[in-house]
C-alpha cells in the first residue's frame, strides 16, 4: 500500500480538486468482456480513482464497466456508504449484477504496534471492519505495518505473534488479513521481513501482499521472488514507476503498467503459477490520473495491464 494513513490523506489533498462523473445505472453490466488469460485475475484498487470521490456504488460500477473481474475497496469508503444510509445487504446484489468480486479491502489499523492499549483498540476496530466486509462478501483485508513505520527495530517475532492474533480474528469472521509490505516503512519494508513474520506466525492461512512499487522502494532483490510460493500470496499490486532512486521516489510517482522503467513482466513471470491464478490489482496514486474521468482511468489501467501480461 502506501505511506502512513495521515500522509496519504494529505497527499491526496495536495493532488488537487477531484473530478466526478455521471451516475451509471445499477443494472449496467460490464461493458468489456472480462479477460481470461490463464494465471491472472484482473483487479482494480480504487486508490487509483480515489480523489474523484465517487462513493462505493459508483466505484463498483466504474470498475465493472471497465472490464475488471475484481475490485479492492477502501474500508473508509464502505463506512461512508453506510453512514450515508447504504445497506450492507445491497452490496452483494450489486456486485452479482455487475459481475465483479470484491477481492480485498484496504484498512490501516495499528494491530502491529508495541503499545498494548493502542493495539487492543486496533484489534477491536479490525474485528468490526472484518464483520462488515464479511457481510458484503469480501474475504480479505490488507494488514500493513500501520503505526510502526517511523522507528526501526520492531521485534519480528512479536510481530509474528500479533499477525497470528489477527489471523485468528480472520478464522472467526472469514476475512483473512494479508500481511502487506510497505517499502517506505522502517519495518516490514523487505520481502525477507514479511515472509519471516508470515512464516513465524505458524498459521495455515497466513498470506503476504506485495506491490511492484514497494518492492523497489524497499530494496528487495527481484532475484528473491522465486522463493514466494504461489500459495503464500493471493494479491499482487501492479504499477510502474519512472527512473527515480528508491530513496526519493514517492507513491505519487507511480504510473500505469508499462509506462515506466520497472521490469514488471519479469516480476509477474516470477510470481505467476499454473496451479492457481494470481489476483493482480492496479494501485496508483498519481495526480494526472486523479484529474481524469474515472472510467477512462480504469479502462486505461486494464488496457495497460493486459499489454504487460499478454506476452507472458
Amino acid at each position: 500500500m502506501t505511506e502512513h494513513r495521515i500522509k496519504r490523506r494529505g497527499a491526496i489533498q495536495l493532488l488537487g480538486a477531484a473530478t466526478g462523473m455521471a451516475f451509471i445505472p445499477r443494472q449496467m453490466k460490464a461493458a468489456l468482456p472480462a479477460p481470461q488469460e490463464p494465471g491472472f485475475i484482473y483487479c482494480f484498487n480504487t486508490a487509483t480513482i480515489r480523489a474523484q470521490k465517487l462513493g462505493l456504488v459508483k466505484e463498483l460500477e466504474v470498475v465493472a464497466k471497465a472490464g475488471f473481474q475484481g475490485i479492492e475497496i477502501w474500508v473508509d469508503t464502505l463506512q461512508a456508504y453506510l453512514a450515508g444510509g447504504g445497506s450492507l445487504a445491497d452490496i452483494p446484489k450489486r456486485t452479482a449484477d455487475l459481475g465483479i468480486t470484491i477481492e480485498n479491502a484496504i484498512g490501516f489499523d495499528s494491530w502491529i504496534v508495541d503499545d498494548h492499549s493502542v493495539r487492543s483498540k486496533a484489534l477491536e476496530q479490525l474485528k468490526k471492519e472484518m464483520d462488515l466486509l464479511a457481510a458484503i462478501g469480501c474475504k480479505r483485508i490488507a494488514a500493513p505495518p500501520s503505526g510502526a513505520t517511523d522507528t526501526p527495530g520492531l521485534d519480528l517475532r512479536r510481530a509474528a505473534e500479533r499477525y497470528r492474533s489477527i489471523l485468528e480474528l480472520g478464522d472467526k469472521t472469514g476475512v483473512i488479513p494479508q500481511l502487506e509490505l510497505w517499502g517506505f516503512s522502517a519495518n516490514l519494508n523487505k520481502l525477507s521481513e514479511v515472509m519471516f513474520v508470515a512464516i513465524e506466525s505458524g498459521h495455515p492461512k497466513a498470506k503476504v501482499l506485495l506491490d511492484n512499487y514497494h518492492l523497489y522502494k524497499g530494496g528487495t532483490s527481484l532475484s528473491s521472488l522465486h522463493l514466494v510460493d504461489p500459495s503464500a500470496m493471493d494479491i499482487f499490486h501492479v504499477n510502474d514507476f519512472p527512473g527515480i532512486a528508491p530513496a526519493t521516489i514517492t507513491d505519487a510517482d507511480r504510473v500505469m503498467p508499462g509506462d515506466g522503467v520497472s521490469p514488471l513482466k519479469n516480476v509477474l513471470q516470477a510470481l505467476r503459477s499454473d496451479s492457481r491464478p494470481l489476483i493482480i490489482s492496479v494501485e496508483i496514486f498519481n495526480k494526472k490520473y486523479y484529474a481524469r474521468d474515472a472510467f477512462e482511468v480504469a479502462r486505461l489501467a486494464l488496457e495497460k495491464t493486459r499489454s504487460v501480461t499478454g506476452a507472458l
